[in-house]
């Protein structure tokens, strides 16, 4: 019998995101996916004022309940993080995926933040050998779609679908995510060097 497979799904900030609009984004995932996946979609906390030191605690929380062999995506400003708390601490158990949702960059060329900045070698910093995608509308009218291209840059390594027509929620389908997803196969967990300690922060002001 083959063995469940897991998907941890990080919501995005705003008042309201989790119940009223990355709900969605949840709901077109598991639908697309079918049997065989499991969609968690815990709630962060404070929501409506997205912190590093809180959102990046409770994913690290999140992740050490997974398997090995998950996939682990996010959702505009909780993408962010979640990429972030990856190349500051990996997780102890293999990832098959790193999924980012119209994912905001802080850093240079995008959002300004007093709390911390994804860096040149964000891709270096990541686990080794998981795959990364990074998913962006181009109608996005929140995180400009000229951020994908910036995660180009970052995470070398990572395929950047860039999608017409489709705004911050991707219109709420993720039918695109769901087959990169069935697509990417477990990995084992590989050595990983001690990364240097990034600074905290906080995101303030940014809706989803």
């Amino acid at each position: 019998m083959a063995r469940t497979r897991q998907i941890l799904f990080i919501q995005g900030g705003g008042t309201g995101a989790h119940e009223e609009w990355d709900n969605k984004l949840v709901e077109s995932l598991r639908q697309q996916l079918g049997d065989g996946f499991e969609v968690r979609y815990p709630r962060m906390p404070d929501e409506g004022d997205p912190s590093y030191p809180r959102w990046s605690a409770a994913i690290w929380r999140e992740m050490a309940d997974l398997g090995d062999g998950a996939v682990v995506a996010g959702h505009s400003v909780g993408a962010t993080i979640l990429v972030n708390a990856l190349a500051e601490q990996p997780p102890d158990r293999g990832l098959a995926a790193i999924v980012l949702i119209a994912a905001p960059f802080v850093g240079e060329g995008g959002w300004p933040s007093d709390e911390f900045e994804l860096t040149s070698d964000l891709g270096a910093r990541l686990p080794p050998g998981v795959r990364v995608h990074v998913f962006h509308g181009l109608q996005d009218e929140i995180a400009p779609p000229s951020h994908a291209g910036l995660y180009a840059l970052a995470i070398p390594q990572a395929q950047v679908h860039r999608l017409p027509g489709r705004d911050h929620q991707l219109n709420n389908d993720l039918s695109e995510v769901a087959e990169a997803v069935r697509n990417n196969t477990p990995r084992p967990v590989t050595p990983y060097a001690e990364p240097k300690p990034l600074s905290a922060q906080r995101l303030r002001g940014r809706a989803h």
